[in-house]
């Protein structure tokens, strides 16, 4: 006995300096995910190696603490730390096979192994351990050792604690687990790579078995509880983290965001980040822009199969085979892999990825006419072997779903959150009927802002975050065509100029000495009505008429005028091609700029983090974004961050007048809803006339294409919102080409035409705007201090005194409205020759 007290104390003072401080496990902190939400709290994206939901001990049932005590350390409330039974149990096997296979470790001494020490199976470890344990027990009572235990042990498939390790394997929290799925748990700290349900349920099974026995033998259950657990069927599929909202690009910002601002210690800290999104707007964003993504792709026609798994004279494939080959097909979003398998006169039967045998109908098929090219399609199809040949591999998504549901998912990548996703049990298309599909060559960006703060309401950045990571909506910088022009009116109306001011639409020839050819800018379609007022000019498009309003502001002056929006000068070309829109922009800017006429004139930035909270809830950072105000503004400071740091609020620079930003939006609202009158033939519509589908008179926008349609883009506003979006390939030389009628369709259910900003990307904001202002009471027109109605002519934008259909209501700012009245007979002579040297008619 002395020797072995003399030999336990003189290894206690040789260790001592090398064990390590206990008490920190007082306040210590579980490596938990980085978790990304959208401001009403949905989960968007998860990220982190270890996965851990950290849990009190009273949200642990009891019949789990006791399936893990019967199993890892029975005599647990009895010992002190150690097990002297279990340790001369362990020496006696070490004794006999001369190596340390048995560990005996008591719950107390896992714990101090998990966060101090390694896992080698070596005596000078183990006896730190067990010298580190009787400190634990020391400091920290049995529940709290228990609860640190059960929080922290690895568990599996990067589970770490039971409340990760019951999502994982079961999908429940602990306290909806019954009896045989937590056996399941406290079975797995002995093997648990090996012995989860997901890896081997044999295995799972046999490991449940005699976590139940030790159960019934410490008398914990019952020999009924015993029986009806044992005999559960085990499930083995993998529950990643319940995604809520499908906002990938929004959650890769805000990974970016948080490892900028707090290192890679972010990925581990719990934190939650909040950021400016709505789930319901990002929902709808994500139907909207997909959507038309795949209405355009389809309408090109069918690209044929992806692949060829086997010929129709081979031998088909078994359901086992079917699997192994679809197995590394990817998922993206709504388009499915699948198998050809049995064709018909007007249908198909197809094996689909985790879907197993389904039927598409000819309502499925009768769009896939043969793709030639961008500018020309086949012959509708009349039957399924017009274009499908059993053995093919192909893609399918379901019908009249235009949005990607978001499903459980988690992989090994934490920067890959929306990648090799398994499929929830519970599937949202599981009784769908499908179409045949592609996966789309062209591709998509869209982005809502909130134009008095900046705030990111929704972002699309392509097709398919899996397909391809690039964002498009903050990073693509494509031609924006005539998406400028409404800067360049506002220019023009800061210069003087009226929504009633003649310009002349009539074509251009100038000759350009520099490149020795004539500048010819014409307008699409070619159509030309001579004097045209400024707010038909924006409204219709009028390509040669922005290029005449250029030249009246002056090109340096438009220049030096443009970054009050947020645009680069370096992006922006100093020619008057400006006027066209041969700059570059990408979604996101595009948006901003549009929002200072949609907030009467300020400048904000746009921002995609709200607040971020630490795993308990307790605030680590607010943002303090630039804000409209003007009037009643408070200066109190604002805590931003758990330090108590405090900034002055920042309150939006005006850029433009009110006014301006009032008429700016009037030229935009006549590009939804057009002007004149219909009945006596003087009626037209605006490019966007699209969106009078809304039936709302409180919003705008503007079209944009470019030469040749490469790019096409819409933005616009309605009450409290600025949206823009962009259609085109990513490859910036592609047009989108033409695409003609399909005979299987009526004229309602297609579009056939050249692609265009009204046609391609349009569809996308106007779906969009159905669900953003289904709840939003439509707005009266509010006029800013200055803006004054006056009657005018139609014709000639001077004043009229009559009240008939050559006369109109139009906007002025005071001190611009005209003060000559129209004469009866004025002649030809009412205009002189304009800048450019043709005559005015």
């Amino acid at each position: 006995m002395i020797l072995g007290v003399t030999t336990i104390f003189g290894f206690y003072y040789y260790l001592k300096p090398q064990l390590p401080d206990v008490a920190t496990l007082k306040n210590v902190q579980l490596q938990t995910p980085m978790q990304v939400y959208s401001q009403d709290g949905k989960l968007i994206a998860q990220f982190g190696e270890k996965r851990r939901i950290p849990l009190k001990l009273d949200d642990i049932p009891l019949q789990m603490q006791e399936a893990f005590i019967a199993t890892e350390d029975s005599r647990y409330y009895q010992h002190y730390g150690i097990d002297p039974i279990g340790i001369v149990r362990a020496a006696v096997v070490v004794a006999m096979s001369g190596s340390a296979k048995q560990g005996a470790s008591t719950i107390t001494q896992q714990l101090a192994r998990n966060f101090f020490l390694s896992n080698d199976k070596k005596i000078m470890r183990k006896i730190k351990e067990i010298f580190i344990a009787i400190h634990i027990e020391q400091i920290l009572n049995k529940q709290e050792i228990l609860e640190l235990y059960l929080n922290k042990i690895y568990l599996g498939y990067r589970s770490y604690g039971v409340g990760a390790a019951s999502l994982s394997y079961f999908g429940k929290e602990p306290k909806d687990l019954t009896l045989g799925e937590m056996a399941i748990i406290a079975g797995l700290p002995k093997a648990p790579s090996t012995m989860n349900p997901i890896y081997s349920i044999d295995r799972a099974k046999t490991r449940r078995h005699v976590v139940l026995l030790r159960m019934l033998e410490e008398k914990y259950i019952t020999q009924e509880e015993f029986d009806a657990a044992d005999a559960e069927p085990i499930d083995g599929k993998y529950h990643g983290a319940h995604i809520e909202v499908n906002a990938p690009y929004v959650a890769e910002l805000a990974r970016s965001w948080a490892v900028k601002r707090y290192g890679e210690d972010a990925y581990s800290s719990g934190m939650q980040v909040y950021t400016t999104v709505k789930s319901n707007l990002q929902e709808a964003a994500n139907q909207a822009a997909i959507g038309n993504l795949l209405n355009y792709d389809e309408r090109h026609g069918y690209r044929g199969a992806e692949a060829v798994a086997w010929k129709p004279q081979d031998t088909a494939f078994t359901q086992e085979q079917m699997d192994k080959y679809l197995k590394d097909k990817p998922t993206f979003g709504l388009i499915h892999p699948a198998l050809v398998t049995g064709i018909s006169q007007r249908s198909a039967t197809v094996y689909i990825k985790n879907r197993g045998e389904q039927t598409i109908e000819w309502d499925g098929l009768k769009w896939a006419r043969k793709y030639y090219n961008d500018k020309r399609q086949g012959p509708a199809p009349t039957k399924a072997a017009d274009m499908l040949e059993i053995g093919q591999q192909i893609w399918v998504r379901p019908m009249g779903v235009l949005e990607d549901k978001p499903t459980a998912e988690e992989t090994e990548n934490a920067l890959d959150q929306q990648a090799n996703a398994e499929e929830e049990a519970v599937d949202p298309m599981a009784n769908s009927t499908w179409q045949l599909s592609q996966v789309p060559i062209v591709n998509t960006a869209f982005v809502a802002l909130n134009p008095d703060d900046g705030a990111v309401l929704s972002l699309v950045g392509g097709f398919n975050f899996v397909h391809s990571k690039f964002d498009r909506a903050t990073m693509a910088e494509r031609q924006v065509g005539s998406s400028i022009k409404p800067f360049i009116y506002s220019s023009a109306i800061d210069k003087g100029l009226t929504l009633a001011t003649l310009i002349n639409d009539a074509p251009i020839n100038q000759w350009d000495e520099g490149q020795g050819t004539a500048w010819r800018p014409k307008n699409s379609p070619p159509v030309y009505l001579g004097p045209t007022m400024l707010r038909r000019g924006l409204a219709q498009s009028k390509n040669v008429m922005a290029v005449r309003t250029l030249r009246r502001v002056g090109l340096d002056n438009v220049l030096d005028y443009l970054p009050r929006f947020g645009f680069d000068p370096e992006k922006l070309p100093h020619s008057e091609t400006i006027a066209l829109g041969a700059g570059s922009l990408t979604p996101i800017k595009m948006a901003q700029g549009i929002a200072v006429f949609a907030n009467g004139g300020y400048y904000v930035e746009p921002y995609y983090i709200d607040h971020v909270n630490s795993p308990y809830g307790d605030l680590i950072f607010r943002s303090n974004p630039t804000k409209v105000c003007e009037n009643n503004c408070s200066h109190e400071p604002i805590v931003v961050d758990d330090q108590g740091t405090e900034e002055q609020p920042k309150y939006a620079e005006k850029v433009i007048s009110p006014q301006t930003a009032f008429l700016v939006r009037e030229m935009m609202y006549s590009n939804i809803w057009g002007g004149g009158v219909w009945s006596n033939g003087t009626g037209w519509n605006g490019t966007g006339w699209r969106g009078q589908v809304l039936k709302r008179r409180d919003i705008g926008g503007k079209t944009g294409t470019t030469n040749d349609s490469v790019d096409t883009w819409y933005n616009g506003y309605a009450p409290g919102i600025v949206a823009s979006t962009w259609v085109g390939f990513d490859g910036a030389n592609r047009p989108l080409g033409y695409t003609a009628a399909n005979a299987n369709f009526d004229r309602k259910e297609q579009y056939n035409g050249g692609e265009s900003g009204a046609t391609t990307a349009q569809p996308a904001w106007v779906e969009f705007m159905k669900v953003a202002l289904k709840d939003i009471p439509e707005q009266e027109k509010q006029l800013p201090p200055g803006i004054i109605r006056v009657r005018i002519d139609r014709d000639s934008g001077l004043l009229t005194d009559k009240n008939d259909d050559s006369s109109m209501w139009e906007y002025f700012e005071a001190g611009t409205q005209p003060t000559e009245s129209v004469v009866e007979d004025q002649g030809t002579d009412l205009y002189s020759e304009d800048e450019d040297g043709d005559s005015l008619f």
